[in-house]
């Protein structure tokens, strides 16, 4: 029997709660490509976020999708619009996306897909970061491991404290507006993590192509819980 987190989470999969409102008998989903294999990606939303914002929502609205999705393992060449991630003082840029991103309205309810109980949480404020952040400790089959919700809105974390135990289901967030979750479209970061290595409130949700083995070892496909990508 494999203990890998990877398996370990497809055991367990039946169990696992929405981590948003979603029917696959009437929600309509959209895959969302922010590579540079997209010719589509207008040059605007690499500089401007409301650009970024107009077209995400046009592609819903045409496509009469309740969400676009997706992005793990993507190399995006989005992030160039951002310091945060293309600082050439750092040398390589981080591109390569470590989550699972789910596109959608400012508002929409984000729920704990399991039991847990909350590790840290912060307002990460930078341009392009997470903003408002919680990351939750899960244990399957006596192994430990977390899972990050980004870009939410910063009254979820305003009455947090760290060991506050969270419940299979629990209403835990919403997708922030754009002044609260890093100045980004509406939508949930949501991250598997192995190892936090001693971090609180953050993890690197982007790495550099060239650490891109390493990071995706510790941070398993996140549709291995959200379960998604089948129903496009």
């Amino acid at each position: 029997m494999s203990f890998t987190l990877s398996n370990i989470l497809a055991r367990h999969q039946a169990t696992f709660h929405s981590i948003v409102p979603f029917n696959p008998a009437k929600d309509k989903l959209l895959l969302l490509d922010l590579t540079e294999s997209n010719s589509e990606l207008p040059e605007t939303i690499f500089i401007d976020r409301k650009s970024f914002e107009n077209y995400i929502n046009t592609l819903l609205r045409i496509q009469e999708s309740t969400y676009a999705i997706g992005g793990y393992g993507e190399n995006r060449v989005i992030y160039s619009r951002s310091g945060l991630f293309n600082n050439n003082e750092q040398g390589e840029p981080r591109s390569v996306h470590l989550g699972f991103d789910i596109w959608g309205e400012a508002g929409t309810p984000v729920y704990a897909f399991m039991g847990g109980m909350v590790h840290s949480f912060a307002f990460n404020n930078n341009d392009g970061d997470y903003g408002a952040t919680i990351i939750l400790l899960h244990q399957l089959e006596g192994f430990p491991f977390y899972s990050l919700y980004g870009h939410l809105a910063w009254k979820d974390i305003r009455q947090l404290s760290p060991g506050q135990y969270v419940v299979h289901g629990q209403k835990i967030g919403h997708f922030g507006e754009p002044h609260e979750n890093g100045n980004w479209p509406p939508h949930l970061h949501f991250q598997l993590i192995e190892d936090i290595e001693l971090k609180t409130g953050d993890y690197p949700g982007v790495c550099k192509p060239s650490e891109k083995e390493k990071y995706l070892a510790n941070c398993p496909d996140p549709d291995l819980v959200a379960q998604m990508i089948k129903y496009i």
